[in-house]
């Protein structure tokens, strides 16, 4: 197990590099002129040239990339230095420094931008995926246990509609409700206070958790369903097992594995900005910052939203990975 957590571990370092290398590129040959929009449509071409210097945008791109990469991880004190120009722009972790340099728009270093924005996506794709798992486990249950009834068809149907619905539409609907009729909500804002900020996060949380919750409660009702046909679960419902006990301890406990991979994945690809329902709510996460950098061509901003993100994604598919180990021993083997 220690060999496979570590070269799943090499293969996520691996993952995340290419993704930025190849965000990198991607960024330098879209046709823009950062130097342009950092010193304004009425700047003169000689300001403009000073600036493209500044910001070493007159280099060839695989000095640029080269410059990039020596300074995205690098090593220097455990204390950074306001005043030093080497180092104003990176954020230490210990020994280690990042550095991803300076936004062209906010003037300011993007590591500081990511860190006021990454934990408040962070607590929506918590919050997202608690409520994924709790409405999707409960239906999914319910319609598994009483499996082609009516009320197995209705589940199914509600899930349907509730997948199809786009988040927005979802989002809409709710504020309509809660903050508008009934002004039990705000409408959106992320609130200076914590009770605020509690308050504002349940419209957009829940209304990704619905959308989530479609899918979970389909796939806990199909794998249920499947765990409960094959004979264990059969055997122990004859020795006199209650049904409660066969549905949970031999039903949903199988299905605990492609649930769990789903809620990962999920809260991974939240992390890094849902722009729709961020954008909806104005929830101050990566979503809306991620927006901005790429209208802005904002070449620094782009890479910390795209590093933050990859991150996300392989660090929540990595944990996931490894806690198979704990939800099915067969993997030990």
């Amino acid at each position: 197990m220690i060999r496979r957590a570590l070269s799943r571990m090499a293969w996520a370092l691996a993952v995340v590099w290419a993704v930025v290398t190849i965000t990198f590129f991607v960024n330098e040959v879209i046709p823009s002129d950062p130097a342009r929009m950092v010193a304004g449509p009425q700047a003169r071409p000689q300001e403009v040239a000073r600036i493209r210097e500044q910001l070493g945008l007159d280099r060839p791109v695989a000095a640029r990339y080269a410059i990039f990469a020596v300074r995205l991880v690098h090593f220097g004190t455990s204390e950074i230095d306001p005043k030093d120009p080497k180092h104003a722009t990176c954020a230490a972790f210990g020994p280690v420094h990042v550095d991803l340099g300076r936004s062209y728009v906010q003037r300011r270093p993007v590591v500081t931008i990511l860190a006021e924005r990454l934990p408040r996506s962070a607590l929506l794709a918590a919050a997202a995926v608690a409520v994924q798992m709790i409405l999707g486990v409960a239906f999914g249950l319910f319609a598994a246990a009483r499996r082609e009834t009516v009320w197995d068809m209705a589940t199914v149907a509600a899930t349907l509609v509730g997948a199809s619905i786009p988040t927005f539409l979802t989002g809409l609907a709710l504020q309509y409700v809660f903050a508008y009729r009934l002004r039990w909500l705000p409408f959106d804002g992320y609130g200076k206070t914590t009770g605020a900020q509690v308050t504002a996060l349940v419209l957009p949380a829940v209304t990704l958790g619905l959308f989530g919750a479609a899918f979970a409660t389909r796939l806990v009702r199909d794998e249920v369903s499947a765990a409960l046909a094959l004979d264990h679960a059969r055997t122990a419902r004859a020795k006199g097992a209650s049904r409660l006990g066969v549905l949970v301890r031999h039903g949903l406990r199988n299905a605990l594995a492609p649930v769990v991979t789903v809620a990962g994945i999920d809260f991974g690809q939240l992390v890094g900005g849902a722009i729709v329902v961020e954008t909806l709510f104005r929830w101050p996460g990566l979503g809306l910052v991620s927006v901005s950098a790429l209208l802005d061509r904002d070449g620094p901003l782009i890479m910390g939203t795209v590093l933050v993100t990859s991150i996300a994604v392989v660090v929540a598919n990595l944990v996931v990975d490894l806690g198979y180990v704990w939800l099915d021993p067969r993997v030990r083997v």
